[in-house]
């Protein structure tokens, strides 16, 4: 009788857990009132230039965040003011957790429960009231021969992790980024190669009826970067230069 109660217990939790993540989806994604996003800032190599960068940082930088998807959501005839409300909380000390070189699919699943918890556990002192999405962004001091690691944005939990430089001349290029993992938040899913970083044609590209095709003049969010041919793209330097495709606006409800 013990074992019976103890297991109705947890397929209820489970179960409250499960209906209340997916409530929180679905509201997300109503666009009927602002989304609340909370970005912390992290010291992502622990260096003097990072830290001095976080130290300056106001929630006026990331107001091209809001700008963006406040423009995108307007060609979409979704008028509502400040779509996105971003705030900028308190540097967070500790690192997320890593992936790990070689992951697979329950080292994914189990890594995706650990981001959720520790995401919670980092930023409960500081949100009284918790934000609809947390976005952690690791600043690292510019290095050209070092590259940073992939960023992450999980629907599930509505967390997400960037990496950018701390410097005010990659500021824009943070936004996108931010921007891209933000929307996966909300359920998009990327629209390029994972071989080669491209564009994928159509859905990838901001002007898939351009012509001639290339160069494109803007990004698709979700495709990350400007394609300048069919096997060379760039990252834009900032949101200026990006749009929300199609089926990107489908997938996150701006559109039918």
């Amino acid at each position: 009788m013990f074992k019976v109660v103890r297991i109705s217990i947890l397929l209820f939790v489970l179960f409250f857990v499960a209906v209340s993540t997916w409530l929180t989806q679905a509201r997300s994604t109503d666009w009927n009132n602002s989304l609340w996003v909370k970005v912390y800032p992290i010291n992502g190599d622990n260096s003097a230039t990072a830290a001095e960068y976080i130290q300056g940082l106001s929630v006026g930088d990331f107001e091209g965040i809001e700008s963006f998807i406040e423009r995108e959501a307007g060609r979409y005839a979704n008028r509502i003011s400040r779509p996105v409300r971003i705030e900028l909380g308190q540097p967070v000390s500790a690192q997320p957790p890593a992936l790990g070189d070689k992951p697979n699919a329950l080292s994914v699943m189990l890594w995706s429960l650990k981001m959720r918890w520790w995401a919670g556990s980092v930023s409960d002192d500081q949100d009284r009231i918790e934000p609809d999405v947390r976005i952690f962004v690791r600043y690292h001091a510019p290095q050209e021969d070092i590259a940073l690691e992939n960023s992450v944005g999980l629907q599930k939990g509505m967390v997400g992790v960037v990496n950018g430089y701390a410097s005010r001349r990659y500021r824009g290029a943070n936004h996108v980024i931010i921007a891209h993992e933000f929307l996966h938040t909300l359920g998009a899913t990327d629209k390029y190669d994972p071989i080669d970083g491209q564009p994928v044609d159509p859905d990838g590209l901001a002007e898939p009826d351009r012509e001639p095709l290339y160069p494109q003049r803007y990004a698709e969010i979700m495709g990350g970067r400007i394609a300048l041919a069919a096997n060379d793209a760039v990252i834009p330097k900032s949101l200026k230069y990006a749009v929300i495709g199609p089926l990107t606006a489908r997938e996150i409800k701006l559109s039918d």
